[in-house]
């Protein structure tokens, strides 16, 4: 479980997280949404250790992320998919995803299983990461960050200028995921698809998160879409 108690924080003297509360339960996807510069993206950096933090608490099963050094956050099993994806451009396909093994220490067994997910990065192993589709990026993105074998896994807009059928590959790669207990934290704009995979969604205004609704329970016309983000 991902607890996050009364986080503060932001860039200089600019604030823009308030006091923000939020969990993250494993095998379920919660969803963040909210309009632009609430602090969505604030959010997921704070929680990798890229924030400065004013005030509040991380907590990963009772251990405290909050202090601690970015690249310390996910050798604890965090995985993270930033926005823009953030591969290494010239590294091979092979490469960047032993860069995720080599996080955690793992080893083949989990480089075969990931590879059994994308299984077209299996055909690309040995093409440079910034030659591949943006599709195909954002897989790899993806797979790297499952090398870690991740307990909390972070999705940063991840369907972002993709066609519908990598869209679909997605959200079939996060079901997967939450039936072996991955928790999930995905910020996400469109309505669609997160109705398709999130068990709640987290409204955020203003910095912090102010309304926390089961997605069952919601329809695509229901009134928090329109409040808070603005669709």
């Amino acid at each position: 479980m991902l607890t996050i108690e009364g986080l503060s924080g932001g860039y200089g003297s600019v604030q823009v997280l308030r006091g923000l509360t939020l969990t993250a339960a494993p095998g379920k996807v919660t969803c963040v949404m909210g309009r632009n510069g609430v602090g969505k993206t604030t959010l997921m950096r704070a929680i990798m250790g890229q924030l400065a933090l004013t005030s509040g608490t991380i907590h990963l099963d009772g251990m405290a992320l909050h202090g601690m050094p970015a690249h310390e956050v996910p050798r604890h099993g965090i995985g993270y998919v930033p926005q823009g994806r953030r591969l290494f451009g010239p590294l091979t396909v092979a490469e960047n995803l032993d860069i995720g093994l080599m996080t955690r220490r793992k080893g083949a067994a989990t480089r075969d299983h990931v590879l059994d997910l994308f299984p077209r990065l299996r055909e690309r192993l040995s093409q440079p990461a910034r030659t591949l589709s943006g599709g195909e990026q954002q897989m790899l993105a993806l797979a790297r960050a499952l090398c870690l074998e991740p307990a909390v896994l972070l999705l940063d807009e991840p369907t972002e200028g993709l066609q519908p059928s990598m869209i679909q590959l997605i959200r079939e790669t996060l079901i997967r995921l939450k039936a072996t207990g991955v928790a999930t934290i995905l910020v996400e704009q469109r309505v669609e698809a997160v109705l398709s995979v999130a068990d709640s969604v987290a409204f955020m205004a203003q910095g912090s998160v102010a309304e926390t609704v089961a997605a069952q329970g919601l329809r695509p016309d229901a009134p928090q879409f329109q409040t808070y983000v603005g669709v």
